[in-house]
């Protein structure tokens, strides 16, 4: 039951994520221009993420490759919604910093998991 509960937690950040990253935030809440908040939110957005993707396949892990290429699918699911927006939204555009932060939430997520909860 706890690695379905996992699961639904990763697909429910993985679906708001990509519906918040391309939807018009500025209509829905007024956020002040400040670029490290949005830094920050990518961050924490990226982290949250990772971070339930590895609880949800913690049991399919049995190499560390496996972690590493989980680390790079997340990566590229990120580069995926920067290009998404530059392309398909006239409200929202592409950041290389944006990926940036991006890989940073992700690097935190993975360093945490691996220090507090990998098991041996």
């Amino acid at each position: 039951m706890e690695r379905k509960l996992y699961f639904f937690v990763a697909i429910y950040f993985t679906i708001v994520i990509t519906i918040g990253s391309l939807i018009s935030i500025n209509s829905i809440i007024k956020l002040p221009s400040v670029n490290y908040l949005d830094k920050f939110l990518h961050i924490l957005a990226y982290f949250l993420l990772t971070l339930s993707w590895l609880f949800a396949l913690k049991k399919s892990f049995k190499l560390k490759k496996k972690f590493v290429l989980l680390i790079i699918v997340i990566f590229i699911y990120g580069i995926i919604i920067e290009v998404l927006q530059g392309s398909f939204t006239n409200y929202r555009q592409a950041d290389i910093y944006d990926m940036f932060a991006n890989l940073g939430g992700i690097l935190i997520a993975y360093v945490f998991f691996n220090t507090f909860f990998k098991r041996n």
